[in-house]
């Protein structure tokens, strides 16, 4: 059902209730998430975005429901991945000659999607489409986070159409920040900052420095998933800020696997022992093998350090570990330390090899790590706690 925003923007995208995962299976959304779509209606009437391809008949026909489509003038694609332009062939086949406004990269990236020849209409940086009493100006975000992305912002109304930008996988009936549980909304937008554009941060920090030099007034922040911000929209932005400098909590988190309950006991006792060095930082124990990958993600990002430990298996460290290893080296965390720990029965190469990995992902080795062989003693227990108070010590 189409919502109205304002006398002239009215949202007419599809909130998924039902959506668990993102991106393939790489990314959980268990607060489901919604593809915000925009209906502009000026002296000329544009549309900013469609949504998923699943959902694509619903959206045209729901969509005829607000407006005839012939009275559709321009279409905003201001990113071309399928959650965002998967209704677009179900849509120009309706209105195969309105032009299409995308960046150049966006037109290569639909063209290769859906191999149509639309009426197409490159835009970059600075461009204008004037509607009447608003004008639609464009600016470019290249890999926030495709490569394609632009950002649209509507004079008049002082609305930034900002696409996966400041955005969350969160549905809500309720469209605004300001009718939604805030600590919910947060950790959602935090987990999709982290999953999603993290490994862009400089260029979050460049772009938020080229929009806040325009110097234009900003009512709302309309993203393509999750809520609108209008209760003092620009706090996002803030929040992004904080995100894309290195960020780090007086957090400590551990991401472990464990075969016979050694490694984790190892963990727990290396966990003692940071909490008698600083027992005002938080704890984290994960184990990879049961947790969501999504989620240890986020901790990781609010971790100042932390501890990855495996048994030896196969003369190697378990699977699960060997795939977040990856997923952390290709979110680009910076500023944050590492070390690694494990029990094993007769060759123990786990612990060198995930150092080795956690340097080559930008980690500060802080020692060569610890490790057990066999079911740790107290005397292994106690020299964990000892590892662990030094670890503390050193993070500190």
């Amino acid at each position: 059902m189409a919502k109205k925003i304002t006398d002239k923007v009215t949202w007419v995208g599809k909130i998924d209730w039902e959506l668990v995962y993102f991106h393939g299976h790489e990314l959980s959304t268990y607060k489901g998430s919604s593809y915000n779509s925009y209906l502009v209606q000026d002296k000329k009437t544009a549309l900013i975005d469609t949504c998923w391809k699943p959902y694509d008949e619903e959206y045209v026909t729901n969509l005829k429901e607000t407006i005839d489509l012939k009275k559709i003038d321009y279409v905003i694609m201001n990113h071309n991945e399928i959650d965002h332009s998967g209704a677009l062939p179900a849509l120009m086949r309706e209105i195969p000659d309105v032009p299409i406004y995308c960046t150049k990269k966006g037109e290569s990236i639909i063209r290769g999607h859906y191999h149509q020849d639309w009426n197409f209409v490159n835009v970059k940086t600075g461009d204008t489409l004037d509607l009447g009493d608003s004008k639609l100006v464009f600016i470019e975000a290249p890999m926030l986070h495709w490569p394609d992305t632009m950002f649209t912002y509507m004079t008049g109304e002082n609305i930034l159409f900002s696409n996966d930008g400041f955005g969350q996988h969160f549905a809500s009936e309720e469209l605004y920040n300001d009718k939604v549980d805030v600590h919910e909304m947060y950790s959602e937008a935090m987990k999709y900052y982290v999953n999603i554009l993290n490994p862009y941060s400089p260029m979050v920090t460049r772009k938020i420095k080229e929009i806040l030099a325009m110097n234009v007034p900003v009512d709302m922040i309309c993203p393509s998933h999750g809520i609108i911000w209008r209760d003092n929209p620009m706090q996002i932005v803030e929040t992004y800020q904080k995100w894309a400098a290195n960020y780090q909590e007086n957090q400590i988190t551990f991401v472990y696997d464990t075969m016979w309950e050694s490694t984790r006991r190892m963990a727990e006792c290396i966990a003692e022992g940071i909490r008698q060095a600083d027992p005002d930082v938080v704890i984290k124990l994960m184990n990879a093998a049961k947790e969501d990958k999504s989620d240890i993600a986020t901790e990781v990002f609010k971790s100042k350090a932390i501890l990855v430990g495996s048994p030896t298996i196969n003369y190697g460290f378990a699977y699960s570990i060997g795939g977040m290893l990856e997923l952390i080296r290709g979110l680009k965390f910076k500023n944050k330390k590492a070390a690694a720990f494990g029990s094993y029965g007769w060759s123990g190469e786990a612990v060198k090899q995930m150092t080795e990995l956690l340097q080559g992902a930008g980690f500060a080795i802080v020692n060569d790590g610890i490790r057990c062989q066999w079911v740790p003693d107290e005397a292994h227990m106690e020299e964990c706690r000892q590892y662990g108070r030094a670890f503390g010590e050193a993070v500190k």
